[in-house]
């Protein structure tokens, strides 16, 4: 993949266009960009419903069931291109595809049925009838790099595709802190404990609604045992054994790079 995406000019007006989970994007010879309003236009895409992505936002996003594009234009799928893309675009593009479902998700007020609406005054929803206000879905999720003398623990969970391996990862349960998740999630899912847990940061990851927090720990006492259930495998690796490991973009991927240039 030689293509390159722009850094977003601000003076300019984009539009966040999704199709699902893919991306519209202009290609320009290996250079790549948001599509202006100019090429909405020429794609006759109708936009009318698109909302502004921040407040007084050069950046618009919206869904489409479009398909037929003119040869510069294209639908992509959006992980493989995270690594190419600067901070600002990368947020941009993924907070637009989290409200685009977060949205498909919030049609009807959940407690009297009726048609909800925009707060004008915030990102929420409100029931026009009950006042039932309903905020962004957000599920916060702990991933954590487990070391051991110079290795990591790497494992492969059983939704991965190819024979991917990562590090542990798991939703936040009602009750805990994040610390709490991640020696629960570590233990559960591979049979260890951990100590010494360390922040190390975080990234919106709508695939739908995560938000993944970041730690590094350090193996304290136990012996690998998959559950058997999302784990398939895991073992510790050095630097010159590494399975495959997740594409560059995602946090897990820093985690691994970060614990590489540490070691």
């Amino acid at each position: 993949m030689n293509e390159k995406v722009f850094t977003i000019n601000n003076k300019q007006i984009y539009y966040i266009i999704y199709n699902g989970k893919k991306l519209l994007v202009k290609k320009n010879n290996e250079i790549l960009t948001l599509p202006d309003t100019n090429d909405i236009n020429t794609l006759k895409i109708n936009i009318d419903n698109s909302r502004p992505l921040f407040t007084k936002s050069n950046l618009y996003y919206e869904k489409t069931d479009a398909v037929n594009l003119l040869y510069n234009f294209k639908f992509v799928d959006l992980r493989p291109y995270i690594p190419l893309m600067d901070y600002i675009t990368m947020k941009s593009v993924l907070r637009a595809l989290h409200l685009i479902n977060w949205n498909n998700s919030n049609i009807f007020c959940g407690k009297c049925g009726s048609r909800l609406e925009d707060k004008k005054d915030e990102t929420a929803k409100i029931c026009p009838d009950c006042g039932n206000i309903i905020y962004p879905t957000i599920c916060p999720a702990t991933i954590t790099a487990i070391t051991k003398d110079h290795k990591i623990l790497l494992a492969h969970n059983n939704n991965f595709s190819n024979d991917i391996h990562s590090v542990i990862a798991g939703f936040v349960e009602p009750g805990e802190n994040f610390e709490d998740c991640v020696k629960r999630e570590i233990y559960e899912e591979v049979g260890i404990r951990v100590k010494n847990i360390k922040y190390f940061g975080s990234q919106p990851w709508p695939f739908p609604f995560s938000l993944m927090t970041a730690f590094t720990a350090e193996y304290e006492s136990g012996d690998i045992k998959v559950d058997g259930i999302e784990i398939g495998h895991a073992d510790w690796y050095s630097k010159d054994n590494l399975p495959q490991i997740p594409r560059k973009g995602s946090i897990s991927r820093d985690l691994i790079d970060n614990w590489l240039k540490n070691i």
